[in-house]
């Protein structure tokens, strides 16, 4: 029976991303999962629908301090009705010649169950303008459009930064058309690894830029820990990013896997030797065999020198204190008890191939923001693949402690609580009470604390993200796991206006 399914599977007519998959399967790269056949049939859907992808369509938009000098008497309308008049237009004569654009994918579902390695397999398969290395099977027709395959960090950060760069110049004008129109130059095809919304300021662009995206004729896959209804779920002002819900839900393909409960990444234990621990002295030393340990991935003992400046997005640096060519030494409270973010991990990460940690404690619900930037540099480590070599006070499985976070509300009184495993009277419990005048402020054992409530309404995505850090850096321990050369920084080209 098993030999006729499998002589079945074979005359069966396969899409690239299935056919990919396979030879993985038949090579003991990866088992056979019934999600991820499925979710590599829409796949395959999707590429064949890339091949009459319409192209992007190039708009001029007027700014706001110029004046019209044409003698096109369509110029004497205001800039917004004539762009409106054009757009619609455009759009009727892209309908006419090439028919609807394809849908985008969001894939959501939990840690390790294949969304991102399928995801790849697509982005593989999809030939570039310059790029005849995905026509090599005659059995499939290929799109060669361009493309880009980002982490949505990183992806946020050049938006804020482009916009940031664009208003430097122009103020007054609306940036997130021009943007728009920037990025679908550059890329038709956009796919997202780790879709996620945490930031107000990205929940509020996010509606307009899709939409204007998606007028380009851009086509998205995204994956994501979260379902679309789950995205920035308590966050401040949610009731503004609902629309983009309903944007997402009306315009993509939404494929669960929920479903699904094995971590492959789990499956392979790893055996690099980049997660080292031991509990720490009185002191707080490390033992000095994890040291020896340490300096032999390093080349050697370090100590500090002349520090380095790395330069990063929106005209700031970071220094770094300990390094040599290829590696940067740095201990947890550098990293990730000061004020840093996703722009300056990866321009650690482009800069060194190696990064090492030290003195990374375990990591609850007291240190929300640290947890926070830590799980950060994992993810611009994992994207850039960046060697990530921790010292820690606990065996990996203890690092992240689970908590979740909940809202009670009692005679009109709410209160956010985060707790972890030590339960709501352990001194991990942090409570945040809402006054009759509607502000909040943190009780905890040290006594009242003002603090923003949006530190909190994005707690339980810090817990999915902690299941996501762990799982990454297992695999992230394999003994094949790095580069060894720094990384280009991606810069934007000029968009002519």
């Amino acid at each position: 029976m098993a030999a006729q399914q499998c002589l079945a599977r074979q005359s069966l007519p396969t899409g690239p991303v299935t056919a990919a998959y396979e030879r993985k399967v038949s090579a003991g790269e990866v088992r056979r999962d019934n999600a991820q056949v499925a979710l590599a049939a829409k796949l395959d859907a999707l590429h064949q629908s890339l091949t009459s992808l319409p192209p992007a369509p190039v708009r001029t938009y007027k700014r706001a301090d110029s004046s019209a000098t044409s003698s096109n008497p369509l110029s004497l309308l205001p800039a917004r009705t004539l762009e409106s008049a054009k757009s619609y237009l455009q759009k009727k004569f892209y309908l006419w010649s090439f028919g609807p654009p394809p849908r985008g994918i969001y894939i959501h579902g939990p840690v390790g169950v294949g969304k991102s390695f399928l995801m790849d397999l697509f982005y593989a398969s999809v030939s570039g303008p310059d790029d005849d290395s995905c026509s090599k099977n005659g059995s499939h027709k290929h799109a060669k459009i361009t493309k880009r395959r980002v982490h949505f960090h990183e992806f946020m950060l050049d938006v804020h930064h482009r916009v940031f760069v664009y208003k430097e110049k122009h103020p007054t004008d609306d940036a997130l058309p021009i943007i728009a129109q920037q990025l679908a130059q550059e890329a038709q095809l956009l796919c997202f690894d780790e879709f996620q919304v945490t930031d107000v300021a990205d929940a509020m662009i996010l509606k307009r830029l899709f939409l204007l995206l998606l007028d380009l004729n851009v086509v998205v896959v995204a994956t994501s820990n979260r379902a679309p209804e789950e995205l920035y779920k308590g966050g401040i002002n949610r009731s503004l990013f609902l629309p983009f819900i309903d944007t997402l839900k009306q315009t993509f393909d939404i494929i669960s896997m929920e479903d699904s409960s094995v971590d492959y990444r789990r499956e392979t234990q790893a055996s690099g030797q980049s997660y080292f621990w031991s509990n720490k002295d009185a002191h707080g030393n490390i033992n000095n065999h994890i040291q020896a340990q340490l300096e032999a991935v390093f080349g050697g003992p370090a100590s500090d020198t002349k520090a380095e400046v790395i330069s990063v997005l929106f005209g700031r640096t970071v220094q770094v204190a300990r390094f040599n060519e290829r590696c940067a030494w740095f201990n947890f409270s550098e990293l990730c008890y000061q004020p840093l973010g996703a722009a300056d991990y990866i321009s650690l990460c482009c800069r060194f191939p190696v990064i090492i940690v030290d003195r990374v404690p375990q990591l609850d619900a007291n240190h929300l923001n640290e947890a926070r930037r830590f799980v950060t540099l994992i993810d611009a480590c994992y994207e850039s693949r960046t060697r990530l070599v921790l010292a820690a006070q606990v065996p990996l499985d203890e690092l992240f402690v689970d908590f979740e976070a909940h809202v009670e509300s009692d005679d009109g009184d709410g209160e956010l609580i985060v707790n972890d495993k030590g339960g709501s009277s352990s001194s991990f419990a942090t409570t945040m009470i809402r006054t009759k005048e509607g502000g909040y402020y943190e009780w905890s054992a040290t006594g009242r604390v003002g603090v923003s409530l949006a530190q909190f309404s994005s707690a339980n995505d810090l817990a999915f993200s902690f299941r996501r850090a762990a799982s990454r850096l297992v695999e992230m321990g394999g003994k094949e796991w790095g580069r060894q050369q720094r990384l280009t920084v991606r810069s934007s080209p000029p968009l002519r206006i």
